[in-house]
């Protein structure tokens, strides 16, 4: 599985993804091993096992009780692997219809009660959200310049002591509302954990 999750490509001009890459494996908590299936034709790949691996050794390996956004959803992996080690809730923002309701079949199948699927962009949910999350995952396209423009954004949102992953092709400015924990790299592939600073 390579590590690039999308392309930058517009919602309606999405690539059909090869065989055998439209699932996903859970690899740890109570899910463990349980495939969640996303749309063949989505312009995404989940995050590779190894990144997730290392970003829940950050994270501590259990979320219990935590509220989480997965903001640019995507395939799920991020979301229901923190719901899979006991996060109590993970809204999941995701603006392709297609993919959205492959997100709602995969909760149903995982019986995943925690789990609230957000149709529509990302930003735009960030301006009229209102409430505060403990984890936030950003894995936007590469291609495109919102994780930046999510973390600026994502300040009112945080919890004391929230933080955020975030994966990108470039090195990030996180700007001063954040302090950064952990830095690796897969490939072409950046991911670091941030903190928010306050």
């Amino acid at each position: 599985m390579t590590p690039a999750r999308r392309t930058a490509t517009a919602p309606g001009a999405a690539r059909k993804a090869p065989s055998g890459r439209n699932r996903v494996r859970i690899i740890g908590g109570e899910w463990r091993s349980r495939l969640v299936r996303f749309p063949p034709s989505a312009e995404l790949r989940p995050t590779p096992d190894r990144v997730r691996e290392t970003l829940f050794n950050w994270l501590g390996q259990r979320l219990d009780g935590l509220d989480a956004l997965d903001l640019f959803a995507g395939s799920g992996a991020l979301g229901f692997e923190a719901l899979s080690r006991g996060a109590a809730r993970v809204v999941m923002v995701e603006r392709d219809r297609r993919v959205a309701d492959g997100l709602r079949e995969a909760a149903r199948e995982l019986a995943a009660h925690g789990a609230e699927v957000v149709l529509g962009d990302g930003l735009a949910y960030l301006e009229r959200a209102a409430e505060k999350f403990d984890v936030v995952f950003l894995d936007p396209p590469y291609a495109s310049d919102l994780a930046a423009r999510a973390l600026a954004a994502l300040p009112p949102r945080m919890k004391p002591r929230g933080r955020v992953y975030v994966e990108t092709a470039v090195p990030l400015e996180a700007g001063p509302s954040w302090r950064q924990l952990r830095e690796a790299r897969a490939g072409a592939v950046r991911y670091a954990l941030f903190e928010i600073d306050r």
